[in-house]
């Protein structure tokens, strides 16, 4: 760090003190440089002009971790200068579980040129050089990097450097950079260059392509083994890999980012819907359908054609244009202005599994994960102000039953507030955002504050789960709406004879079903429970004589309600059971002579070592026990 520097001991018990004598001793120096404490002791640049406190950040900090991997890309970016000083750099943020950069060269990287750069990275962290921060001129810092040839860094200086711009050097690499950055690169012990994927300069598909190097780092090397080996198994449970061994879904080129849904896979999709109906029926729902293009004087009232025309589709037809719908929100409002609302109507709550389709850049899209078309799990409940705060501890209530269900129980509770695009006046978010967090309140859970993300009509609560490999997804949330009723001129009549606004809850419970499909495979790593498997029980005769028996023990399972398959083809068994181990299928059951004489079935119990002796009627209360009571495991 660039002196003058103060050096500040960490006591045992986490204070700090300043050696006696120092001038400053006893009182927090203004202006430090945050950084994580390497060992002890850290040197901080002291910044006289500067009205910012001391923040001391260590590895166990979430920010400490965040700080820890974007030096961690600042030295993968030196590392890929030093081998190939023709790549230009753009940008290299931390992510869940690393940090990645991007670069344009010539030639993709290769797996050889992925590990001479982790081999370099080790070789600047064996150096111990100096992350040191440099105040330049905005328009000095734009003449530097002309000079160095780094026309994004140009770039970004340019729409976002302020009159003094912050940069940071290491060794030979120089970034616009903010910081705050550990002190040197000695201090990154642990690293991994994973990979490499297409990408594209700021996201934009018609824009210069890029090559992103991932990575990782960690301030210890055996959380980075645990995290490699949780690699590992996220490879091995890709939603993408099951979808095609077990043939639930396809994504063809004729048709990008949109699913073609196989018989097995559409199977649990209307499994799900199936279920989620019930649960709201039960809460007086009523399921609509709303047109899938609607004409663009309906986006422009309820504002997505000014703040999301770039993520929808378009089409002409008998000289108007039409948007083909984004969000279900506008359709239910026209239903919802389609009669004459009473304070006795209210809550209404209108659920619909719409179809939406957003134009993602293809760049960025992914199996389930990011697509262009998809179901969405929504409703709009239509209450006065003094409902929502009930309502919205329903939902809350609404989500944990349902997540819960697939074995979710880790969930954090994020609450969003205004973004700096959005519509409605601050009175309006201030009470939004009020009757928010008394609901979350009352609810009992606990939650924090994501400030500035809310959607652009209104504050929300997202709700973020973890899968089997500690996974972070966002996946439900519930928004409050106080522009759609102004926006829609929707009304009701009060108690008084009156007319009023209602307050609008937007509310996603899987969110996108095809998000929520895929991570429930791979939080299962596609052993599916067996109320929703797409067949539950499969028949595999072992000879051609067996063949009627499994026939009828199929018939008769099917019969009581039961998903059964036969697995009748003239293969060896050893081939027949691996290819039902690889579609998880809950039980596998083998006929073969003693079976057929005896009138019992060989079953195999997914997850489990052996078999069992069991009568065709044991059979069929087991899997109706586990249907009924929604169980996990077989």
């Amino acid at each position: 760090v660039p002196s003058p520097s103060i050096r500040i001991r960490l006591t045992e018990g986490g204070e700090v003190s300043l050696p006696t004598g120092d001038p400053l001793a006893g009182v927090a120096p203004a202006g430090a440089v945050a950084a994580i404490l390497d060992g002890r002791e850290v040197d901080l640049a002291y910044c006289p002009e500067s009205d910012a406190d001391v923040r001391f950040l260590t590895p166990a900090d979430a920010g400490g971790l965040h700080v820890f991997r974007h030096s961690s890309a600042h030295l993968l970016a030196a590392a890929v200068k030093d081998l190939f000083p023709e790549a230009r750099y753009g940008i290299g943020p931390p992510i869940e579980g690393g940090f990645y950069y991007d670069f344009r060269v010539e030639e993709p990287f290769s797996r050889e040129d992925l590990d001479r750069i982790e081999v370099r990275m080790r070789e600047l962290v064996k150096q111990r050089i100096p992350f040191e921060r440099e105040i330049l001129d905005k328009d000095d810092a734009i003449r530097v990097f002309e000079e160095q040839g780094e026309f994004f860094k140009v770039e970004l200086v340019r729409e976002k450097g302020d009159a003094r711009v912050s940069c940071y050097r290491v060794g030979d690499f120089f970034d616009f950079c903010e910081g705050p950055h550990v002190p040197h690169t000695g201090v990154i012990r642990a690293l991994k260059v994973l990979s490499s994927s297409n990408a594209y300069w700021k996201g934009d598909s018609s824009g210069i392509p890029m090559q992103r190097i991932y990575a990782t780092s960690f301030t210890d090397r055996k959380e980075m083994a645990a995290h490699l080996a949780r690699l590992e198994e996220a490879k091995r449970r890709d939603h993408r890999r099951i979808g095609r061994d077990q043939r639930l879904f396809l994504i063809l080129p004729e048709a990008p980012g949109q699913v073609f849904w196989l018989p097995a896979g559409m199977g649990v999709v209307n499994r799900l819907l199936d279920s989620m109906r019930e649960k709201l029926e039960r809460r007086s729902y009523q399921e609509i359908r709303t047109p899938l293009i609607l004409n663009e004087s309906v986006w422009a009232r309820s504002g997505h054609l000014d703040h999301y025309r770039d993520n929808m589709f378009f089409i002409e037809s008998d000289e108007n244009r039409f948007g083909i719908k984004p969000m279900n929100c506008p359709g239910a409002a026209l239903v919802y202005r389609s009669d004459i609302r009473s304070y006795r109507d209210l809550p209404l709550r209108l659920s619909e599994f719409g179809h939406c389709h957003r134009f993602e850049p293809s760049g960025v899209l992914s199996g389930l994960t990011r697509v262009r078309a998809f179901t969405q799990d929504d409703a709009h409940v239509y209450c006065r102000l003094d409902q929502v705060r009930a309502e919205v501890v329903a939902l809350v209530d609404l989500v944990k039953e349902v997540y819960g269900e697939f074995g979710f129980e880790d969930i954090q509770i994020e609450v969003s507030t205004r973004p700096e695009k959005s519509v409605g006046t601050t009175e309006s978010w201030e009470q939004a955002e009020v009757a928010l967090v008394e609901a979350l309140t009352e609810s009992g859970d606990a939650w924090s504050v994501n400030s500035g993300d809310g959607a652009f009509y209104g504050p929300k609560i997202d709700f973020h789960v973890r899968d089997a490999l500690r996974r972070s997804h966002q996946c439900a949330t519930i928004q409050l709406d106080f522009s759609q009723a102004p926006a829609f001129d929707l009304y009701y009549a009060t108690e008084d004879g009156g007319r009023e606004r209602p307050v609008v809850i937007h509310r996603a419970i899987l969110g996108s079903v095809e998000r929520f499909f895929a991570l429930l495979l791979e939080h299962t790593a596609g052993a599916l429970p067996v109320w929703i498997a797409p067949v539950q029980a499969m028949l595999i005769p072992i000879a051609d004589r067996h063949q009627a028996a499994a026939a009828e023990v199929a018939d008769a399972l099917r019969a009581e309600g039961f998903r059964i398959a036969v697995d009748d083809r003239r293969e060896k068994m050893g081939y027949k059971i691996r290819e039902a181990e690889v579609a998880r299928v809950p039980f596998m059951v083998v006929l073969g002579d003693r079976e057929v004489e005896e009138d019992t079935l060989a079953v195999r119990t997914r997850g489990k070592r052996g078999q069992e002796i069991l009568t065709t009627a044991a059979l069929a209360d087991r899997l109706g026990e586990l249907t009924k009571n929604r169980s996990l495991t077989p």
